[in-house]
C-alpha cells in the first residue's frame, strides 16, 4: 500500500512564496487530481512530491519516509512532466531502450509491453521528431511507466491535445491504477477533465489549497453553496418547502464553484495586500 501524505509545506523562491502551508493525503489506487489555473502552483507541488525539489517548510511523507530525509527520489515514482524530452532521431522503442539502460533491470520485453500498453507500436521505426503530439504524450507516458511504479505523477498528459487526444489518454489514464495497480497523480487546469478521471481532487490558487476532498465532496459543497445564495436572493419564493435544498447533486456545475472559489480566494489576497 502505497500511501503519500503532505504536511505544512511551503515553497518559496527568490522570497516569493510559491506553494503556501499546504497539506493533504493520498490513498493507495486513487487517482488524485490537482486543478487550478495556470500558474497556481500545481507543477510546483508535483515535483516537490517527486523529491525534484525540496520544501522550504513542511514535509512529504511516502510511506512514512520523509523525502529529503530518508529517500531523495524515490524509485517508487513514475514521473511525466509536461512535454517530456526524447531524442528526435530515436524511434520510441530505442528512446525507451535508452531510458531503461538508466534501469538496470528493465528488458526489451518490458519495453515492447509498454510501448503497446498505452497504444504504440513497438515495431514503428518512425522516428520521434515525426510523432505526433499524442504519441510524444503517450511515450511521455510510457517512459513514466516503464520501471512499473506504484506512483505515477502525471503533469498536464492531454494539454495541447485536440479532443480525440484528450478522450485516448484520458481513457488509458483511467485504466492504468488496476491494470499495473498503481496510485495516480494528475493536474490539470481543466476541471472537467479532472471530473472525468479522479476519485479526489485538490484544488489551488496561488499556491493556497483551497479544497481537499472526493468529488461528491466538492458536488455537496457546491449544492450548499448554491443554496445559500438561493435563500438570500429577496427573489426567492418563500412558498417553497422551508429549508429545502432547491438543487439536485447532478445539476450543479462544478465550474461555477471552482470560479467562485478562485474568485473568493483573489478578493481575501487582495484584502491582505491592502493590510
Amino acid at each position: 500500500m502505497i500511501n503519500i501524505e503532505i504536511k505544512n509545506v511551503t515553497k518559496t523562491i527568490h522570497k516569493q512564496t510559491v506553494i503556501r502551508e499546504v497539506s493533504a493525503s493520498m490513498e493507495s489506487g486513487k487517482i488524485y487530481g490537482f486543478q487550478g489555473i495556470n500558474g497556481s502552483g500545481k507543477t510546483m507541488l508535483m515535483r516537490l512530491i517527486s523529491g525534484l525539489i525540496r520544501p522550504t517548510e513542511g514535509s512529504i511523507e511516502i510511506n512514512g519516509k520523509v523525502l529529503g530525509r530518508d529517500i531523495t527520489f524515490p524509485e517508487s515514482i513514475g514521473l511525466f512532466l509536461e512535454k517530456p524530452a526524447f531524442l528526435g532521431s530515436y524511434s520510441g522503442f530505442q528512446n525507451l531502450k535508452m531510458l531503461a539502460s538508466i534501469q538496470n533491470r528493465i528488458d526489451d520485453t518490458r519495453i515492447r509491453d509498454t510501448l503497446s500498453a498505452v497504444g504504440l507500436d513497438p515495431d514503428d521505426g518512425k522516428k520521434y521528431r515525426k510523432y505526433s503530439l499524442g504519441m510524444k504524450q503517450r511515450l511521455g507516458l510510457a517512459g513514466a511507466l516503464l520501471g512499473r511504479p506504484p506512483i505515477l505523477i502525471l503533469d498536464e498528459p492531454t494539454n495541447g491535445l485536440d479532443p480525440s487526444g484528450i478522450h485516448e489518454i484520458r481513457n488509458l489514464i483511467q485504466s492504468l491504477p488496476s491494470y499495473y495497480d498503481c496510485t495516480i497523480l494528475i493536474s490539470s487546469h481543466m476541471l472537467s477533465e479532472i471530473e472525468l478521471m479522479a476519485d479526489d481532487i485538490g484544488i489551488l490558487n496561488y499556491g493556497n489549497l483551497l479544497f481537499e476532498g472526493s468529488l461528491d465532496e466538492l458536488r455537496q459543497k457546491a449544492v450548499q453553496t448554491v443554496a445559500q445564495k438561493t435563500m438570500q436572493n429577496t427573489a426567492y419564493n418563500a412558498a417553497q418547502t422551508v429549508g429545502a435544498v432547491p438543487y439536485e447533486v447532478d445539476t450543479v456545475n462544478l465550474e461555477d464553484i471552482f470560479l467562485s472559489m478562485i474568485e473568493q480566494d483573489n478578493e481575501n489576497r487582495k484584502q491582505r495586500a491592502v493590510l
